[in-house]
């Protein structure tokens, strides 16, 4: 399956649009984690235990679209739109959500 964030398909024409389809992952952040990522994992900014929640919710996120995508008979999904938010009491958990248009490309 395509997913791609541009409206197109370089090379293919989009031959029927099957309707916007939408992916989300909430993934809570562990505490024991949170507590000593200020101490171990920052370095230049960045926290490795985050970094690595982040990619896992998105990487569900992804599966969701595509299934959804799948479901409907789509081979392709444009458009997409990457979206990440801390939600929960005191940014506890981490928020991943994807929606695009599932299409069928020729």
């Amino acid at each position: 399956m395509i997913l791609t964030t541009t409206p197109s398909i370089e090379g293919k024409a989009i031959t029927r649009y099957h309707g916007v389809v939408t992916g989300e992952a909430i993934m809570g952040a562990n505490l024991f984690r949170d507590l000593f990522a200020g101490i171990r994992d920052i370095v230049g900014g960045r926290s490795a235990a985050y970094e690595k929640e982040l990619r896992k919710a998105r990487e569900v996120a992804f599966e969701e679209i595509q299934a959804a995508a799948e479901a409907l008979g789509a081979d392709a999904v444009v458009g997409i739109d990457l979206d990440y938010e801390v939600v929960g009491d005191k940014g506890g958990m981490l928020m991943v959500s994807i929606s695009g248009t599932a299409v069928s490309v020729g």
